[in-house]
């Protein structure tokens, strides 16, 4: 028997529309929901290995209970029900001893979310927290310091813009599918694409501009940026007098940064800057400049993504074709919104283990500081925290410095993973319990938006091919036998759903057609007569009120980055466009197309060292160093070196990655404490290794 199922994508954290191909119980084709639009049929390679993935017998097959030392890799399959009474018995000791509070529960966030927010606060904890310390969150909090709203607050309409300025934005490789088509789409019409990064990556060679900066200095270019357009009032003068504050102090914070001074800062010639600065005075409003993705890179990258989006706000980009759109919501087309879970689970009269409700107010507490939550279990304050479930999260590979976090993560009485991979954090649990794959489980339904915004659904393709169940049912049941049971009465994922559509027309059967519900029938299109921003003032805040009250200045005079010492080189690393982190390396299909990491090194730097292309070398920091083969390059700043993420993989498990390629982190040594107290992110490029031929 043959049938055609919508659902959602799980091999990454974008989750696309998918339409998956179902053939005696087995997936025999997955392809992008052609009914989204935008979408069509594309898949992505990571999409299209979902299939071998699905029947991999190297992931977990049963719920797990380690029985040697963490880490050793000795473990007991035992049946849910065992491993269900393990860990209430160990949780109801810690509440017991120390409250809820001392129980944190972290994951990648994201839509599906909102059943583990609403489980952790069922039980009384506040500390729930995902990984955008890693990853987002100096972008996420530099918006709200500007616009009082985060990183998504807008859309970025690439297909209609004229000019788009990415800032280590490898859009072409670590990309969201329908927006990386909407970005070549730019590119086709002829726009202007500016590209900086120390690395020639994809996106550079889409680019018609690219800068080759020196590591740590993008704060820097973007002042000498900044300086020129304001200089020479190559914005759009009506828009920043009507919707911005602040410009008289930011014009007097940029005297000194000139593009001359920004020259010798970053090797960016003045000219050049300053040629790009008209250019995008001509092509506004339709400019985009990217505040920025993954942002946990240096120490001043708050303030280089705060002067992005004071820039979007120079060219009075706001609810205009080929700028920033605000996401468009249920709201705005006349609907209520889904009902959140946690809804009707009472507060919780608790300070956060990680402080963002207190100590760093500054900070958004939805998200919070994994960083500083490890702090608390390691110095049990501002109170102990003893158990710690992980998500589909893997900080051992995520953070820097893995043994400090083992050192930290042993004062733990009880950690678990829920995870469809073994993972280095998995291997370090106590307990594993094997969540369903994306084919096998039904999700909670998750808000669309954008201009025919709406809701959409994950549906179970095929029945669970190992002992492994779906996320929801896992909370629900661990709600139930730790007595929080009322706050999560589902039976069923139609119960959540119609929990979730209670406030709304839509009815469950209403997404059969096409996997998702759009709430109105024409796109909601931009209005520019209708702009409003959450600030204080109603307008573009250059100047922060919020942050200078936390002792944090709107305007940081730059310091330049730390040189490398003598024979070193600063630590890069990224991604490619078929591999998602450490989550695909063992993958059956993409092992092959990407079976290890190499390091990239400059082809004059290699020279001086001895080393040509191929050969094995020695990388080293402090008392951590690993061989790995040169790619010996020209596409690489001489300051640098760089190697792909989620590498090194030391789970025996995975027989596929184990041991291939060297780990990053592993030579971040001393940077788990190392973190920007303005935007909250890790410096994770703020690491230097040495570099020789191996012996």
């Amino acid at each position: 028997m043959k049938e055609s199922v919508y659902s959602i994508c799980g091999m990454c954290a974008v989750r696309c529309p998918i339409k998956v191909e179902v053939e005696n119980g087995k997936v025999t084709w997955i392809e992008g929901n052609s009914h989204d639009s935008g979408m069509g049929t594309s898949i992505c390679a990571k999409g299209g290995a979902s299939i071998p993935f699905q029947y991999d017998n190297e992931r977990p097959q049963s719920p797990m209970i380690r029985v040697g030392e963490r880490g050793s890799g000795k473990w007991k399959n035992v049946s849910w029900d065992e491993a269900y009474g393990y860990i209430t018995d160990k949780l109801k000791t810690i509440i017991d001893e120390h409250g809820a509070k001392a129980i944190m529960l972290t994951d990648r966030g994201g839509p599906f979310a909102d059943l583990r927010k609403a489980f952790i606060k069922a039980i009384g904890s506040p500390n729930y927290i995902n990984h955008d310390c890693t990853c987002g969150r100096n972008a996420n909090h530099a918006a709200k310091s500007v616009l009082n709203m985060g990183r998504k607050g807008f859309s970025y309409d690439f297909k209609n813009a004229k000019n788009i300025i990415l800032f280590g934005r490898n859009i072409t490789e670590s990309f969201k599918v329908k927006e990386v088509k909407g970005f070549m789409q730019a590119v086709k019409n002829g726009a202007h694409i500016t590209y900086v990064d120390p690395r020639v990556t994809n996106t550079a060679g889409k680019a018609t501009r690219y800068w080759r900066i020196k590591p740590g200095t993008d704060y820097a270019l973007l002042l000498g940026i900044t300086n020129y357009i304001v200089n020479k009032k190559l914005y759009d003068e009506d828009f920043v007098s009507k919707w911005v504050l602040g410009l008289p102090k930011l014009r007097t914070f940029l005297k000194p940064y000139t593009p001359e001074w920004a020259e010798a800062e970053t090797s960016i010639p003045a000219e050049e800057i300053k040629a790009f600065c008209h250019e995008v005075n001509n092509d506004r409003p339709k400019v985009i400049f990217h505040i920025g993705w993954h942002l946990s890179r240096y120490g001043d990258t708050f303030y280089a993504s705060r002067m992005l989006n004071i820039l979007n706000g120079l060219m009075g980009n706001v609810e205009v074709e080929g700028g920033l759109i605000y996401p468009k919501t249920p709201g705005n087309a006349g609907s209520k919104g889904l009902k959140g879970l946690g809804a009707d689970i009472p507060a919780v009269d608790e300070v956060r283990c990680d402080c963002c409700d207190d100590l760093y107010s500054h900070f958004d507490s939805g998200a919070g500081m994994l960083q500083i939550a490890y702090q608390s279990i390691d110095t049990e304050k501002p109170y102990p925290v003893k158990a710690y479930i992980a998500h589909r999260h893997n900080p051992l590979i995520a953070m820097p410095d893995p043994e400090e976090q083992k050192r930290i993560l042993n004062k733990l009485d009880l950690l678990v993973s829920v995870d469809v991979n073994f993972s280095e954090t998995s291997w370090f649990s106590d307990v594993i319990l094997p969540e369903a794959t994306f084919f096998e489980r039904d999700s909670i339904l998750r808000t669309d938006k954008g201009p025919k915004p709406g809701f959409s659904m994950r549906r179970k393709c095929v029945d669970s091919f190992y002992d492994s169940k779906p996320g929801w049912e896992i909370y629900v049941e661990l709600a139930k036998r730790l007595g929080k049971g009322e706050y999560l009465p589902y039976k069923t994922i139609e119960d959540i759903w119609k929990y979730q559509l209670q406030d709304t027309d839509v009815k469950i059967e209403d997404f059969n057609a096409t996997g998702f519900v759009k709430l109105c029938a024409d796109p909601i299109g931009c209005d520019p007569k209708n702009i409003t921003f959450s600030t204080d003032s109603g307008k573009i805040e250059f100047f922060s009120k919020k942050w200078e009250k936390n002792g944090i200045p709107s305007f940081k005079p730059y310091k330049s980055p730390q040189s490398a010492p003598e024979g070193s080189y600063r630590l890069l690393f990224g991604r490619k466009g078929y591999q998602t982190h450490g989550q695909s390396n063992n993958n059956p299909v993409l092992h092959e197309l990407l079976g290890t990491n190499r390091l990239w090194i400059n082809t004059d730097v290699a020279k001086k060292l001895g080393i040509e292309h191929g050969d094995m070398v020695k990388i080293t920091n402090g008392n951590i160093e690993g061989t790995i083969e040169a790619k010996v390059t020209d596409f690489i700043h001489p300051d640098a070196v760089f190697m792909l993420h989620g590498f090194g993989v030391n789970v025996p498990a995975q027989t596929r990655a184990f041991g291939k390629g060297l780990a990053d982190q592993d030579f971040m040594t001393g940077k788990l404490t190392d973190w920007d107290p303005a935007g909250g992110g890790l410096t994770l490029n703020e690491c230097f290794v040495t570099v020789k031929p191996a012996a």
